[in-house]
């Protein structure tokens, strides 16, 4: 597989993390893929064959362009033939200026841009799949963005809470969080689900299962119960237990065929 990250221009920075791009041609056998929970979503342009997900067991083919809301569980996918792929990944609340439905909604679905923008999103689409290149894709997107940027939208203090939990790898409790931004506990928990459609508590769950992954795919531990107690986790027990739940296997399985994909994310983006 071909993974290439590329980045914004500085205007929309403060919303996108970074474009990406994925190749590889078609597979004798199509391997299913895990993609584990990140706190970000996704703007998805497939210029080649769709992907089919599995929601509740059943394939579902995706949409050929969509944007894909907060996961929060692994989702399943599988090749249909060649793969190209071309994705915007958002800030953690980066899509929230751009929304048109509430943030909540979209949590684990693959939404079309025309449900989203009407005509707008399907001209998009068709502007990004005929575009030669990387860089005429990333044009196309920019100024579409650019003209729906809503920065009424955009919630301070949620930034501000997403800055802390990333500075200690989600090692804080929602009662610290909501001392140290004086909002109380209920109010930062609508913030959160309005901006990033997670509660803060998800959120630092899964910023601290992220590093974790990290560290076990740059193979930065000695054992897992290290890496368990680097993580602030009770014992190996808890660690495995959550590693499972937010992955779909446990730590010992991680470098299956099934996480290739999200290997590859990790490998490129640390």
């Amino acid at each position: 597989m071909d993974y290439q990250t590329f980045e914004p221009q500085p205007e929309l920075a403060p919303f996108i993390k970074c474009y990406w791009t994925l190749d590889n041609p078609k597979e004798d056998v199509p391997q299913s893929q895990t993609i584990v929970p990140d706190g970000c979503m996704e703007m998805i342009f497939h210029y080649g064959d769709l992907y089919k997900q599995y929601i509740d067991g059943e394939a579902v083919v995706q949409p050929r362009n969509c944007v894909f809301g907060q996961l929060t569980e692994p989702l399943k996918i599988e090749p249909t033939g060649v793969t190209g792929i071309f994705s915007v990944r958002f800030h953690h609340d980066g899509f929230i200026p751009f929304a048109t439905l509430p943030i909540k909604e979209m949590d684990d679905k693959a939404i079309p841009l025309e449900d989203l923008f009407g005509t707008a999103g399907a001209e998009l689409g068709e502007k990004v799949f005929h575009s030669t290149t990387v860089q005429e894709k990333i044009t196309h997107v920019e100024s579409f963005l650019r003209e729906r940027l809503n920065p009424e939208t955009i919630d301070r203090i949620v930034q501000s809470t997403i800055d802390i939990l990333l500075n200690v790898n989600g090692h804080i409790s929602v009662n610290e969080l909501s001392q140290q931004t004086s909002i109380n506990r209920r109010q930062l928990e609508r913030r959160f689900s309005s901006a990033i459609g997670m509660s803060p508590k998800q959120l630092s769950k899964t910023i601290r299962l992220q590093s974790a992954l990290k560290q076990l795919i740059h193979k930065e531990y000695t054992s897992l119960t290290a890496l368990a107690h680097d993580a602030e986790y009770y014992d190996q027990a808890h660690f495995t237990k959550d590693f499972k739940e937010f992955t779909g296997f446990t730590p010992k399985e991680f470098y299956g065929d099934h996480l290739q994909m999200s290997s590859l994310f990790y490998k490129k983006d640390s």
